[in-house]
């Protein structure tokens, strides 16, 4: 995609989060990765669902800014996007919002660790809580780092969730399925609990994401990771 189009998408996905509910207000920021020193990111002080291309701002690894219209300036969180970048460079976007159920699994800092659906197994496996940084200071990148490895999404204890992916929409799409995990999480609790898949179930539904060969981390190809689910059987174990 040139970056014109990329500009498009990112005010699109913004529109998206805001008319779900995912953010409110200035909530929320969404970054992609142009180049190995560009990143196009959102800006502070403006909310997602009114964005428009012109008010995107380009920055460098570093988070200074290259370019920039009239008196737009990236957000303070930019720093955990960059973080996410520097740590996985197969991270083509970021995308972190305050979506209600995922946020209050955070606030709760209680982790997305129930096997419920096989799409959440396949996808995410599960879904750790990041622990509590200042908003805008090193703490949060700090925090999310540690889950960099074998994952594509966190929840930010006190804050919301981050979830980023090889593009704008594979991240997005990571942010609305961790959403929708915690959304059936917390109904089938008032339901008085749900019946969890098994072990054996759960393995199953791993085999199938190997062979799709699906892009990104998942808990459950390395054991010892912090998450209740099975890690992954391997030869000889």
């Amino acid at each position: 995609m040139t970056e014109d189009e990329l500009k498009q998408q990112i005010c699109q996905i913004g529109k998206r989060m805001y008319d779900s509910g995912f953010v409110a207000a200035n909530d929320g920021n969404i970054s992609v990765k142009l180049s190995a020193n560009e990143v196009l990111t959102t800006p502070t002080g403006v909310s997602k669902g009114f964005m428009t291309p012109e008010m995107l701002v380009k920055v460098d690894s570093e988070g200074q800014v290259l370019a920039a219209a009239d008196s737009w300036r990236p957000s303070s969180e930019l720093k955990m996007h960059l973080r996410v970048y520097k740590e996985r460079p197969d991270v083509q976007a970021v995308v972190h919002a305050h979506p209600p159920y995922a946020t209050t699994f955070a606030v709760a800092r209680t982790p997305l660790n129930k096997p419920l659906i096989a799409e959440a197994v396949v996808s995410l496996g599960c879904v750790p809580v990041a622990e509590y940084g200042t908003p805008s200071t090193n703490e949060v990148p700090d925090a999310v780092a540690r889950y960099l490895v074998h994952f594509d999404a966190v929840l930010l204890a006190n804050h919301g969730a981050l979830a980023w992916g090889q593009d704008l929409l594979t991240a997005y799409h990571k942010l609305e399925s961790v959403e929708f995990y915690a959304k059936l999480t917390f109904l089938s609790t008032q339901l008085g609990g749900a019946h969890e898949l098994s072990n054996t179930q759960i393995e199953t539904l791993y085999e199938i994401r190997k062979k799709l060969a699906l892009p990104g981390r998942h808990p459950g190809n390395s054991c010892g990771v912090e998450c209740s689910l099975p890690c992954e059987r391997h030869t000889g174990d």
